[in-house]
């Protein structure tokens, strides 16, 4: 077997010892007989999983006592449609800061339920850089404000946490929630698909401060009301227990290899590494991200032209590493970063990158 140096966006790379441990678990698992995907999810055993997986979030991120947590089916798409329609009445305004696809698709998820405005946007210059925090636009009578923290498609992160007075911030987390420490306090509701940072698809991890869950939203079924999810402890229905279980693993083993701090050091040094090969070639690499807003996470690189952009990933894949292919949506290279993936992938990747160069530029 030859495990190869995984870049994708997400569904992303685990680590080997993650997916070894549930190698060893999946035909009979802890003493019961049976795989941890067959038994009941309101069983003694599993209810004892669930609860050291959200022991060990709240350890990993710093979570608060006055924020729930939620382990619930789908992704941050479906969480986006859910803040409207738990947190905001009908037709009520809500500010959004637009710093990429992601933002955008966030905003097309609440159109149907609330008055959409448009605080502040990158999209005139191609989302490269966050709009300065003195252009945005907020309405005191919104009911939330609304960020993408990475955008994972045009890698562009905050860096800091935006002030926005008394409207309660919430933040898509996805593709950058557990690589450095966060305020969790600063924020009214963080959201987070589990496949880039948290673990495998199929799962999401919503952060609610409790006292946000006494607003009456819209009308809506019980199965979208996170009041009766979190009554329920994430089991209103029957979630997706292998993910939640594999997810717990995921935790564990940051914690392990020295929580956020430590993932915040390596996550620096591989957005150093490559950063480093695209600044220093001359220009045959290019990322467009102005140098503040660069994510860590994701980086996306352009190549003169697609001749050399076909070629790149014919080649990287050859020579071991995949994922690298740019989203659709803006073309080129693109290199994910996650927490997974070792600092001596990301050496591989610029090792590559400079021999390439060195044969084609």
């Amino acid at each position: 077997m030859a495990r190869v140096h995984n870049f994708s966006a997400g569904p992303a790379a685990l680590p080997e010892a993650v997916l070894r441990q549930a190698q060893a678990e999946m035909l009979e698992w802890n003493g019961v007989g049976a795989s941890i995907v067959e038994i009941s999810h309101r069983s003694a055993e599993f209810m004892e999983v669930a609860a050291r997986a959200e022991a060990d979030l709240r350890t990993l991120l710093s979570i608060p006592d006055d924020h729930a947590v939620l382990f619930l089916a789908g992704g941050a798409t479906t969480q986006q449609a859910l803040l409207a329609l738990n947190f905001a009445g009908p037709g009520q305004a809500v500010d959004y800061v637009v710093t990429g696809h992601w933002s955008k698709t966030a905003i097309k998820q609440v159109k149907p339920y609330v008055n959409v405005h448009v605080a502040a946007s990158s999209e005139a210059g191609g989302f490269t850089d966050i709009p300065p925090r003195d252009t945005w636009q907020l309405r005191a009578d919104a009911a939330y404000v609304h960020i993408t923290a990475n955008e994972t498609i045009h890698g562009v992160e905050f860096r800091d946490t935006p002030q926005v007075g008394k409207v309660p911030l919430f933040a898509d987390f996805s593709s950058s929630i557990a690589s450095e420490p966060l305020d969790v306090s600063k924020y009214g509701l963080i959201y987070a698909g589990a496949q880039k940072n948290l673990g495998p698809v199929g799962v999401a991890v919503v952060i609610i401060r409790r006292d946000l869950l006494e607003r009456a939203g819209q009308p809506r079924a019980e199965i979208f009301d996170y009041r009766a999810h979190v009554a329920r402890d994430s089991m209103l229905n029957t979630p997706p227990t292998w993910n939640w279980y594999l997810a717990g693993l995921m935790f564990r083993w940051m914690l392990d290899q020295g929580g956020v701090s430590e993932f915040a050091r390596r996550s620096a040094a591989k957005s150093q590494l490559v950063y480093g090969a695209i600044d220093s070639s001359g220009g045959f690499y290019r990322n467009q991200v102005v140098p503040a807003a660069r994510s860590r996470m994701n980086i996306p690189f352009f190549l003169p032209d697609q001749t050399l952009t076909a070629r790149f990933l014919i080649e990287s894949r050859a020579a071991g590493l995949i994922g690298l292919k740019g989203h659709k949506a803006v073309g080129g290279l693109r290199a994910s970063l996650y927490n997974a993936l070792p600092v001596s992938d990301a050496q591989a990747l610029v090792d590559f990158m400079r021999e390439f160069q060195q044969r084609n530029g």
